[in-house]
């Protein structure tokens, strides 16, 4: 049922991962005031939802599903376990959340040798898994600027794309006082994700460098000036991003015997919302065990993977170009927060399993253009993080990581029409040597060309019709009825 705004209120604070000191959530914190390491957002009344079984939170979580309340619907259906300090009139709902989950059909299952289906991130209003984070971060700024009469709120955040559009959107749609701006690494975005924060009328810097770049302009910004920073550093964000886990539940019908879910690591945000929140769901006796969690990184821009695979010695690595350009980040800002929510994971997963729960495996450039279009051959839209899940998969299969017996989710976190430039250098082999890609002979595809401009033009209509024809019929062997 879902005929009113849920009473239950919690009472969140920050707490750093570096000191464990806490603060209060009256004031927009980024990194801790003490000590400089980052944030998550804990709820110390989060003890008081296990008064209701695990089994009547999968029956409100479920008849939410159906549910007419705007700021019930999405990422919110979640309410609880997401940012449950928020009024009903602060929660900004776009249409985020409730992704789809495709299985592959049984010709790429077969191919690649393991069931399994991709979650469509891009199906997100503005074509990424960023509005997850956004739809809580600008409904908490919301709140705030009501609580403090606040007149004007500057928003800011460093993008490789997917948070720009993201953010701009948000705050076109708060509109008045909410300004977006933008910094983005010169060249090294897209002109489909370029074009998004334009058309919402973001403010747009184009800065030198990359996305780390980028990263620490913006904090230099928010640790000086009166802005609010949007990146995954926000808190807020993860809080947000932790629906994908409890929507992957929910599809399973919270049962995640045999799950593993792969996930593209980036800036590291949204890998750590989603262990997050199946520990949240764990505690609670939502589910009964842990699905196995597989970060996947690109060879260009590999630190966690360096990190779980080479020696527990963390060091940023000096990215190279890469087409998953969401994860071309040499230094995630939320890697302290996955080293803290593996460890808890690990420990609460099944005594076997051990560090088995969760892995990081590396994949090159040329395997993520592979399997994205390989998927996108058999029926999706995955971007080229997408490619990079399917990608990852494939590698924990060579290296019997995962085993035929389970199942898996990748997530693919936007839209294959974003990334629609890097198919074409693939089309063309036009991709300068440093992506280190080869097009697949079976996977080129371009248009053909059959009948010229000026043959058309010089016959009458119907000639041409019947001439046009009989081309196409020839060149597609078609026999006659």
């Amino acid at each position: 049922m879902c005929d009113h705004f849920p009473l239950y209120r919690g009472n969140l604070e920050y707490f750093c991962l570096g000191c464990d000191a806490r603060f209060d959530i009256n004031e927009l914190l980024y990194t801790c005031p003490t000590c400089g390491s980052v944030l998550l957002l804990e709820d110390k009344n989060f003890s008081l939802l296990g008064r209701k079984s695990g089994k009547e939170w999968q029956e409100i979580f479920d008849g939410r599903a159906a549910c007419k309340i705007d700021a019930l619907r999405g990422i919110f259906r979640f309410y609880e376990l997401i940012a449950p300090v928020l009024d009903e009139e602060d929660i900004i709902y776009l249409g985020e959340g409730n992704t789809p989950i495709i299985k592959a059909n049984q010709e790429l299952q077969k191919e690649i040798g393991l069931r399994f289906a991709i979650k469509n991130e891009g199906q997100n209003p503005s074509a990424s898994f960023k509005d997850r984070g956004m739809a809580c971060a600008f409904s908490y700024l919301q709140a705030l600027a009501r609580r403090h009469n606040r007149e004007e709120i500057l928003t800011i955040c460093a993008s490789t794309g997917d948070t720009s559009a993201s953010a701009a959107l948000y705050a076109s749609y708060l509109g008045g006082a909410v300004k977006s701006v933008v910094l983005l690494p010169q060249g090294k975005v897209t002109p489909q994700q370029l074009g998004q924060p334009l058309g919402n009328g973001a403010t747009v810097i184009e800065l030198p460098g990359v996305f780390d770049d980028c990263m620490k302009v913006v904090e230099n910004l928010s640790r000086n000036y009166r802005v609010a920073l949007l990146n995954s550093k926000n808190a807020w964000r993860i809080l947000g991003q932790e629906s994908y886990a409890y929507e992957l539940a929910g599809w399973r019908n919270w049962d995640m015997r045999k799950l593993c879910v792969f996930v593209p690591i980036g800036n590291a945000g949204n890998i750590t919302a989603i262990l997050n929140g199946f520990l949240k769901l764990r505690a609670l006796d939502i589910i009964d065990g842990l699905p196995r969690i597989f970060g996947v990184q690109s060879a260009h821009a590999d630190p966690i993977f360096q990190y779980y695979n080479r020696g527990r010695d963390f060091a940023p690595v000096q990215v190279r170009p890469s087409v998953a350009q969401a994860a071309m980040i040499g230094n995630p800002v939320s890697f302290p927060r996955v080293r803290r929510l593996v460890e808890l994971y690990c420990r609460r997963y099944v005594p076997q399993a051990g560090e088995k729960a969760f892995q990081v495996v590396q994949v090159t450039e040329q395997e993520i253009m592979d399997c994205m279009l390989m998927a996108n051959r058999h029926g999706h839209i995955v971007c080229t993080q997408g490619g990079e899940t399917l990608a990852g998969l494939r590698v924990a299969l060579r290296h019997a990581l995962i085993g035929p017996d389970e199942f898996a989710v990748l997530n693919s976190t936007a839209h294959a029409l974003k990334f629609a430039g890097f198919q074409q250098l693939y089309f063309e082999d036009a991709f300068p040597p440093e992506y280190e890609i080869t097009p697949g002979r079976d996977l080129k595809n371009a248009p053909l060309s059959i009948f010229s401009a000026d043959r058309k033009a010089s016959l009458p209509e119907e000639e041409y019709i019947e001439q046009a024809a009989r081309a196409v019929a020839a060149t597609l062997g078609l026999k006659s009825r």
